[in-house]
């Protein structure tokens, strides 16, 4: 007999977690963003810096490069700060390329002239999926990060943005797929896969392992099509929070951001959230 998942709150198989989104809550970030998928939740900041990469010097082209950590209550046990140990954790090391390299394939940086951004991801509650939290997160972020870009033209802050991108998770229990996996589910499924889409239906990445048995074709290809429903469906309700409007001059070449505080938007959808260590 397969065993099958009961989900919190009665989420159908291909149902998203509740989402909310809060834009400008870093005052001196030139953009910032607070989201919240189930009670999953993330802080993706965006900050510029007047240099690039020893290898892109003198080549009028941009940079992207993010960092992701997890602070020490995001967990129900303790998680330590990377900066008391050595070395950083291989975990967030991975996480943090794999935002970079994701959200580098979504933009022309060569509109950007020698600046690099840097996108900072932290998460405060992990209840599974935080990385793909994050890169949708990031992604948002870093559109209003663009729109505030007054040293680059109208025209390249246009064209900067070559198409836009989300990310989800998904699982596999027994012939059952789930999308959107909590800390909860995640514990319990066969298969664990990360997905990072775009907006008009095209993969950046995909992530993901048996960690159980082997899965057949026909259940990963079914995984597949729900994800990309599940994309459309998560594009669709990013519509509900629109960017801010620009009504302040933001100096980014010289790395500072006026405060946003008073600019701050919330949305939220109604939903039932638990409380689940990642």
């Amino acid at each position: 007999m397969q065993k099958k998942i009961r989900r919190i709150g009665g989420r159908a198989y291909n149902d998203l977690r509740p989402l909310s989104i809060s834009y400008d809550v870093y005052g001196y970030a030139l953009a910032s963003v607070f989201l919240e998928m189930g009670n999953t939740k993330v802080l993706c900041s965006i900050h510029i810096q007047n240099n690039v990469p020893p290898f892109l010097r003198g080549k009028k082209q941009g940079w992207l490069t993010a960092e992701y950590a997890m602070l020490p209550s995001a967990t129900q046990v303790r998680t330590a700060r990377e900066i008391s140990s050595a070395n950083r954790n291989g975990r967030s090391v991975e996480i943090s390329r794999l935002i970079g390299r994701s959200l580098r394939s979504v933009l022309d940086l060569s509109k950007l002239g020698e600046q690099t951004i840097v996108v900072d991801c932290d998460v405060l509650q992990a209840d599974g999926g935080t990385r793909t939290a994050c890169l949708t997160g990031a992604f948002l972020a870093l559109e209003l990060a663009i729109k505030r870009l007054r040293h680059v033209s109208e025209e390249n802050r246009n064209a900067i943005i070559k198409d836009r991108l989300v990310a989800l998770s998904a699982g596999i229990c027994g012939d059952q797929v789930l999308l959107d996996i909590d800390c909860a589910e995640d514990s319990a499924i066969d298969a664990d896969f990360n997905f990072v889409l775009t907006e008009s239906d095209k993969i950046i990445e995909v992530q993901g392992t048996a960690e159980q048995h082997a899965i057949e074709w026909s259940l990963f290809q079914n995984m597949c099509e729900v994800v990309r429903k599940g994309a459309r469906d998560l594009v669709d309700q990013l519509k509900k929070f629109p960017l801010p409007e620009v009504t302040q001059s933001t100096e980014a070449s010289t790395g500072k951001a006026p405060l946003f505080s008073l600019m701050n938007r919330s949305i939220r959808t109604s939903g039932t959230t638990r409380d689940e260590r990642n």
